[in-house]
């Protein structure tokens, strides 16, 4: 399963999200690094050329290092959410290690001024990093005045150290980014598990339940009839194995997450099984023909009141009755045999997911759906829903049906 596109791979196993061979947030932090490097690159070659005694070489090279390892610790994403009193520690000693040189060699650092100003930047708040970034520039113009008080070159320094410090700051903040948008991208590929597991689970409970509960009321009829009633027994048999091979056919639609339901054919079914059970069946259908994905929500209400209607020995007597009422459909499914416990207590709809499996799946078609006990002692489940739900058609104007309550 795709979690996000764009070139990413999800892995719904373990809802990890990846991106080629090497992930993104390290390349991007590669990038930084490396610009980091040229930098120092740079200074080392100026370093180089000006042919420094021992003393100059050593304080340049623990000054340089100090820098480094710094600008990379303060380019981490790690670092903004360090305690201030850390950053300011560790600002104050590049600050050292950059002011060092400067003041006691007299050499133009050039783009070290520009990675204390991108630290300055990321590591402190918005005011005061733009205040200290300001000094920080307005500090290397002291420093090569006093050096060099070259116009042309004081420009160059303003502009390197401004430009350094721009690059170390964007690429950070880039690779920030580029952190969020893969860790979005895998929490992404987490729900898509998380909801793959929930529909799967509400596909099992609301079509198996139904199979298994009608196989368990043919096969007692079965085992009640086979010896004084060979012939009816055969004949059940035969319902046993078709209510058998839809069972086996729900559970391949489980998997694929694709089915369309039929309310009409739903309730012909429902009737043949509430019969064979003895109970006397009431069918008024006069719903005309419906949206797939409406069809598919109802069918599958009736499908597991029914189911709920079985579960009780005590039911004589079902009405079953679906019929339009302007621009909504309504179905509604009342029994008797309610038992004094579920009379004071919780419907038998309520117990395990069947209702919360239902109403998420009306709701996602703009559906309402009632269930409860009424004052006659009777069950009633009620569900109403839109001849045409909203936001349900596919880019190609038909339907597209899921058992996991949503247009696919």
């Amino acid at each position: 399963m795709n979690a996000a596109s764009g070139g990413g791979r999800a892995d719904v196993s373990t809802g990890r999200a990846y991106a080629g061979e090497i992930p993104a947030p390290r390349l991007a932090r590669g990038i930084t690094v490396f610009a980091v490097m040229c930098f120092v690159l740079i200074l080392v070659t100026n370093m180089v050329s000006e042919k420094p005694g021992t003393l100059k070489l050593v304080v340049f090279l623990v000054c340089i290092a100090v820098i480094g390892v710094l600008q990379f610790l303060h380019s981490s994403r790690g670092a903004r959410r360090w305690p201030l009193k850390v950053r300011a520690a560790t600002l104050g000693v590049q600050a050292a290690a950059t002011f060092v040189p400067p003041l006691a060699f007299e050499f133009t650092w050039g783009s070290m001024w520009g990675c204390l100003a991108g630290s300055l930047l990321l590591l402190l708040p918005r005011r005061a990093g733009l205040s200290l970034f300001a000094l920080c520039v307005a500090t290397s113009v002291a420093f090569a005045v006093r050096s060099a008080p070259d116009v042309l070159y004081i420009v160059y320094l303003v502009q390197s150290t401004i430009l350094s410090a721009l690059v170390i700051y964007g690429f950070t903040k880039l690779a920030d980014l580029v952190d969020e948008v893969h860790s979005s991208r895998a929490e992404l590929a987490r729900m898509a598990v998380t909801q793959e597991r929930l529909r799967f689970s509400r596909d099992l409970h609301d079509l198996l339940g139904y199979s298994l509960s009608a196989l368990t009321l043919k096969g007692e009829l079965i085992h009640r009839l086979i010896l004084t009633r060979p012939g009816q027994a055969r004949q059940e048999t035969s319902g046993l194995l078709e209510v058998a091979r839809q069972a086996l056919a729900d559970v391949r639609l489980v998997a694929s997450g694709y089915r369309e339901m039929s309310l009409r054919g739903e309730a012909e079914s429902a009737v043949g099984i509430l019969q064979a059970a003895d109970i006397r069946v009431e069918l008024a259908m006069d719903h005309g023909r419906l949206h797939p994905l409406v069809d598919t929500v109802l069918a599958t209400a009736l499908r597991e009141g029914v189911t709920n209607v079985l579960r009780h020995s005590k039911v004589q007597t079902c009405r079953i009755a679906a019929a339009v009422d302007g621009e909504t459909v309504r179905l509604s499914l009342v029994n008797d045999g309610v038992g004094e416990q579920d009379r004071n207590g919780v419907p038998p709809l309520h117990s395990g997911s069947g209702l919360n499996n239902l109403r998420t799946r009306t709701e996602a078609v703009g559906g309402r759906l009632d269930a409860g006990v009424r004052e006659d002692g009777c069950f009633h489940l009620e569900v109403t829903a839109p001849l045409r739900p909203c936001g349900n058609e596919t880019a190609g104007g038909g339907p597209a049906v899921s058992l996991g309550g949503a247009a696919a």
